[in-house]
């Protein structure tokens, strides 16, 4: 792995022939033809106008490699030297995000024109330093080669993905993101923010002890956040609903409860009781307040309806709670 790292054991691109030149432009094209299938395979389920798309570029690389390997066996035979990007010190790498799932689609768009320039960049800078004047040609051409491929992305995009399309498919990315992630991060946070403020403050008034109002908050929160997680993951598989998938709800509903009782719990670190119980008030203000500007911003609620809710629901949480650890 170290050595993987360092570039030991790599060749160095100076050192490679003009047939070991055109065996990497040969496995390069192959790889990247691949990956662009492979891309569209994650998003022809959502985003059908750019799968066809990349299948498209799919075979215009597929052409490209077939050109090339016509050009070695009539230059060097048809024996052609095994040789790929990992064998190059120095040499542009494909980071494997085609393995994710969702695919995010203007992720997708941006990588694959970042692929085509990243080939390019690296033939331009090769080119100046080979001295073989056919050498210079060669990559040169495979230069010119990959800056086509550029524009021809442009175009294949304009031509499969009209403008009405990417807003079609922006909509249906924005959609899955707040289902996945949105709902049960908000749903958590409430849960957090909300349900822990009456244990947590009526431990405080009936102790006066910031230390075991601590250990309250913390058992609070995080029991909650833990039942929150596997409620979530149990409550829907995602198939039918197209919510996604359960254990990235159930990790964000949970990590978020978490998180909303550990911000009013955290303060009681704070040796003195009245100033650590200012400062978890001021926190759970803050809480509030951010719930509702999520609910405004995500899910189009009217923010001083949404305020109205989560704010009134609060107060008479945490009053509860004041007038519980007083009795």
């Amino acid at each position: 792995m170290l050595s993987r790292f360092l570039g030991f054991g790599r060749r160095r691109f100076d050192t490679l022939s003009e047939q070991e030149i055109l065996a990497l432009a040969i496995s390069s094209e192959e790889d990247d033809a691949r990956i662009y299938r492979a891309y569209a395979d994650g998003l022809s389920e959502s985003f059908p106008q750019s799968a066809a798309m990349f299948e498209a570029m799919a075979k215009e690389e597929d052409g490209h490699r077939a050109a090339l390997i016509e050009l070695h066996r009539k230059r060097f035979g048809e024996r052609i030297p095994l040789i790929r990007r990992e064998h190059v010190k120095g040499y542009y790498e494909r980071r494997p995000d085609w393995l994710v799932r969702p695919l995010g689609i203007a992720h997708v768009r941006a990588q694959a024109e970042t692929m085509e320039r990243q080939a390019q960049l690296f033939y331009v800078e090769a080119a100046k330093r080979a001295r073989d004047a056919s050498t210079r040609k060669l990559l040169g051409d495979l230069a010119a080669a990959e800056q086509g491929h550029e524009a021809l992305a442009h175009s294949l995009e304009r031509s499969h993905v009209p403008a009405e399309v990417r807003d079609e498919e922006a909509a249906t990315e924005r959609r899955q993101f707040i289902l996945t992630y949105v709902q049960p991060g908000l749903a958590g946070l409430m849960d957090g923010s909300v349900s822990t403020l009456a244990p947590i403050f009526a431990a405080a008034f009936a102790t006066h002890d910031t230390s075991q109002t601590l250990l309250v908050g913390l058992a609070a929160s995080i029991g909650a956040g833990i039942s929150m997680g596997f409620t979530e993951v149990a409550s829907d598989d995602g198939k039918l609903s197209g919510r996604g998938s359960p254990v990235k709800r159930g990790i964000t509903t949970g990590l978020m409860t978490t998180v909303g009782g550990l911000g009013h719990a955290l303060p009681y670190l704070i040796p003195h009781f009245w100033t650590a119980t200012t400062v978890a008030a001021i926190v759970v203000f803050v809480e509030l307040w951010a719930i509702a500007f999520v609910q405004n911003r995500y899910m189009e609620t009217p923010f001083w309806r949404a305020a109205f809710q989560v704010v009134l629901g609060g107060a008479l949480v945490f009053a509860a709670g004041v007038l519980i650890g007083n009795a």
